[in-house]
């Protein structure tokens, strides 16, 4: 990806098939490449010709997808070295808010919410299952794509609420003309996961205007994650590591009342009344094979696009997107939890009363998840110019987006305690209400299972709309250029809904507890934009010029904000530029955030309590002593029932940030060559973040006599000492921090007859610290990995060379994750420190024609497998993270007409 700013793509000229997009250097006058043609660049709103000075940026061409054999928008971002943390994906175990199959962007690792992805300069209706916070960014077909922007930089004071991270623009192209068709299939050297993608683009252009037509059919089969990780490890045996699995046992684990655990028969063939001392090393089940590492999702995105020059001087434009996607996951058999069984009860063998703390429904099978979204957005306006060359539009904007969600095989709790009560229940054969035996796998019948079992549906959605009024151009000259201005007004709506199955509403579904979900968000907000330049043709100045913006935003909820942003760029020669910005952001609590149901889900999470006595550390000795924590405990499995959802009390988050970094092109020295370095900081208050389970549990069994306040929200069992309720609710924390360093190099010459194109870049994190609450102890996210948070290693890099003669290109892509330390880890445990981890990819393409190309590439070269993480995901390491799947193979071909 090249760290140019926002490259003159935009102005390039017609396109003649689906991958000739080109970017241009940071440092390369505009005038040069466009034609001294002003345009509209991400990060502004002003039309420029220099495009270096608004600040840190990454674009990504449509050429550079093609080359490095990437197919969807999701993997090009979170490759960059700029993303972090955790975002939804296809081998993501938990797709963030409910947005199960939606690709996210996390840029800076500040969260997906504070990442504002638009399309056009304009925003997206969320996607997802309901009440979501983020658009689904392969709702775009990649063959309508002319480049992919990714300011690095705070721009609420341009783009309003959310761009407190920075900002993802979707550029489609405008003038495609002609029939263009490409297809590409793939497949891991396992032999499954097999991904099949076809594109589709057709164009006609006339006098007067335009139409395009785009269309992306994608289509990806599932990936077993036991066929990566055949079972979940943990470090039982300091320096060893083995399975643990899941106490969820598929016999029944039950307790006396002495408190000491048996477990029921697990033999099919076996007698349903044996039972014995429950050991976790025989009776827990490998819950790895009811798993996906890649989770299937087949997609149909659509785009059309129109433009009409009304008269002269006003265009008449549309764009319409619609996309049609169903994805699934499986899921282990559901568990029944602390059924009360009476001594006397006809299937209760011991003769004493038991409370069955686990019991895993293995005879119905696992669950399947599944989702079906139907997304679709409508814009139209009108653009011109006015007398004194001032450019007006005004646009309107409609996005819905509807879903069907749900699960099968999910237990009616309500149904469960009648098949138990023998005064409701009969064993007689067609029986109304079919008693059941939970005793010892194989006990439940046919009908047990059909009368307690039964399919959930969910509905929901999300909704935008949008009218926009800008108006740009010159207000008057001075010694160094024009003062240019920029000024607006939007009114946007924003609504989210969710309505869970009824029994989950009423709590008798044995899964997620969840209340429905309903809010809309209103903004009107007003922005000017100004562009002065100071100096121009001056000894160690060639220019040097001030932006400064400011917008007012009225939320129905919230009420008024300001926001402003100032930004200077010295153009010292040629081959040398400084700039920096600073500004202010904000980002209100969406829907789900401030209305979402409280709603309960397993979540793997690390116990520090476990195996405590054997830790050498006497503060943690003694905190799970005092919560009551049998000595030698061991944490039974790696999941814990957790509460989510909502908080109505949360309150508007706010931001400074501010960027300093140059440019250096010595052209004299070597031709091509473009360097780029940029220092970030970034500071949010009252910071809305959900902290994940396995680091409230760690932050609080660290400080002195279970002091902090995460201690407050959780509960163990008294009789097993396992944790029975975990809160990670959404809170307005005290702080965040954050600040580090982006380095560039980019090389773009022709030596000999061969084209040269090297493209690299690093992100060195110095700081990333969390602040629970006002004068808490501070949480340190830099350099650390795991526990639910994704990753945030110090150092992060991407590079892609391109070496292109006669038609032939030769394309070699590496990322680079570096060095992290686990969360939840204490030092020498297995996995405490991660390893640099290097994956390579390599692309070879063959233009047999002027419009035929060929390619043929491997991805994850060296088979680069995922190092181990004790408080993982998913598949013993961070699936937000690293790469699953291991080495695979692809080919694939494109044409035009």
């Amino acid at each position: 990806m090249r760290t140019y700013l926002l490259a003159s793509a935009a102005v390039a000229a017609a396109i003649a098939s689906p991958a000739l997009a080109q970017t241009q250097p940071e440092n390369e006058p505009a005038a040069e490449a466009a034609g001294a043609a002003d345009i509209v660049v991400t990060g502004s709103r002003i039309r420029r010709q220099d495009l270096a000075g608004v600040g840190p940026a990454t674009v990504v061409s449509a050429e550079q997808i093609e080359n490095t054999g990437i197919v969807n928008i999701e993997t090009v971002l979170q490759r960059l070295p700029a993303n972090a943390g955790f975002a939804g994906n296809q081998t993501s175990a938990y797709w963030t808010d409910n947005g199960w199959g939606t690709a996210q962007v996390n840029l800076r690792g500040l969260g997906i919410k504070r990442t504002l992805v638009l399309l056009n300069g304009r925003r997206l209706v969320a996607g997802g299952t309901g009440a979501n916070s983020s658009p689904d960014l392969n709702m775009i077909p990649v063959a309508a794509l002319q480049r992919t922007d990714v300011l690095k930089d705070g721009a609420s004071a341009i783009y309003g609420a959310d761009a407190m991270a920075g900002v993802v623009n979707l550029v489609t192209r405008t003038d495609y003309e002609g029939l263009g068709l490409s297809a590409r299939m793939g497949i891991n050297e396992e032999g499954d996961g097999s991904d099949f993608t076809a594109d589709l683009i057709w164009g006609v252009r006339g006098d007067r205007g335009g139409f395009m037509a785009a269309v992306t059919y994608q289509k990806t089969d599932p990936v077993n994650m036991a066929s990566r990780a055949p079972c979940s490890l943990a470090e039982t045996v300091p320096g060893q590591l083995s399975c643990i699995n899941s106490s969820s046992t598929i016999g029944g684990r039950a307790v006396l009342p002495d408190g000491s655990q048996i477990n029921f028969n697990q033999d099919p063939g076996g007698d349903g009344d044996f039972f014995e001392p429950y050991d976790p090393a025989k009776h827990n089940i490998n819950f790895n094979r009811f798993l996906n590492a890649v989770s299937p999702v087949e997609r149909v995105s659509t785009a059309f696009f129109a433009d009409y020059d009304v008269t002269d001087g006003v265009q008449a434009f549309g764009e319409f997107l619609y996309t049609l996607r169903k994805s699934n996951q499986i899921a282990t058999p559901g568990t029944l939890r602390n059924l009360e069984i009476a001594a006397g009860h006809p299937t209760n063998p011991t003769g004493q009363d038991i409370v069955l703390v686990r019991r895993n429904l293995a005879e119905a099978g696992p669950r399947q998840f599944f989702q079906e979204t139907d997304t679709w957005q409508g814009t139209l306006g009108l653009r011109g110019t006015l007398a004194n060359d001032w450019a007006w539009e005004i646009a309107g904007s409609f996005g819905r987006n509807t879903a069907i969600d749900g699960a099968t095989n999910i237990a009616n709790l309500e149904r469960v305690a009648a098949s138990l009560d023998t005064s409701e229940c009969s064993t007689a054969p067609g029986a109304a209400i079919p008693c059941g035996d939970y005793l010892g796998y194989g006990d439940l019948t046919p009908e047990a299972l059909d009368y307690i079992l039964f399919t959930m549906r969910d509905h929901g959605g999300n909704q935008l709309a949008t009218v926009t009024a800008d108006l740009t151009g010159n207000l008057f000259d001075l010694p160094a250029g024009s003062v240019a201005f920029a000024a607006g007004a939007v009114y946007r709506k924003e609504k989210g809904w969710r309505d869970p199955d009824p029994l989950t509403v009423l709590g008798i579904a044995n899964t997620n507890q969840q209340d429905p979900i309903s809010g809309s968000s209103t903004a009107k907000e007003g922005y000017l934009e100004l562009s002065v330049p100071l100096l121009a043709d001056q000894p160690f100045v060639q220019a040097l010029t001030i932006d400064g913006a400011v917008r007012y935003s009225d939320y129905d909820l919230f009420g008024s904000d300001w926001n402003y942003k100032v930004a200077l760029d010295w153009v010292i020669s040629d081959s040398f530029r400084l700039r920096g910005t600073y500004g202010t952001g904000f980002r209100v609590p969406n829907v789900p955030e401030l209305f979402g149901g409280v709603s309960e889900g397993n979540l793997t999470t690390t116990d520090p309590c476990s195996n405590y006595s054997s830790s050498g550390n006497a503060t943690l000795i003694a905190n799970c002593q005092a919560s009551g924590v049998p000595a030698g405990y061991v944490q039974l499995g790696s999941t814990i029932l957790t509460t989510m959802g909502g908080n109505e009390n949360l309150k508007p988050e706010s931001s400074t940030s501010w960027t300093v970094g140059t440019v250096v092109s010595p052209r004299a020295l070597v031709d091509g060559l473009s360097l780029t370095a940029d220092w970030f900081d970034i500071r949010i208050e009252d910071a809305i973040r959900a902290i994940p389970g396995s680091t409230k549990l760690a932050v609080c069994y660290a400080s002195s006599g279970l002091s902090h306040p995460f201690c407050n929200d959780f509960t163990r069992s008294t009789l097993t000492g396992e944790v029975t309720y975990l809160s990670a609710q959404p809170i307005n924390t005290g702080r965040e921090d954050m600040s580090g360093l982006d380095l560039g190099l980019v090389y773009d010459r022709t030596i000999g007859d061969v084209a040269v194109s090297l493209d690299l870049n690093v992100t060195w994190l110095n700081e990333y610290t969390v602040y629970p609450f006002p004068g808490g102890a501070p949480i340190v996210f830099d350099g650390y990995i795991g526990g639910g948070n994704g990753g945030f290693p110090e150092w992060r890099g991407y590079g892609v060379l391109t070496l292109e003669k006669d038609g032939v290109a030769a394309t070699w892509s590496s990322q680079w994750i570096g060095k992290a330390t686990d969360f939840n880890a204490a030092p020498g445990d297995v996995g405490y420190r991660t390893p640099n981890v290097f994956y390579h990819n390599l692309q070879l393409a063959f233009e047999v024609s002027q419009k035929m190309r060929f390619q043929l590439g491997v991805d994850n070269l060296f088979d680069r497998k995922a190092p181990f993480i004790q408080s993982y995901t998913d598949a013993n390491t961070d699936t937000m993270t690293y790469d699953l799947l291991g080495r695979r193979f692809y080919a694939g071909v494109r044409t035009t007409f």
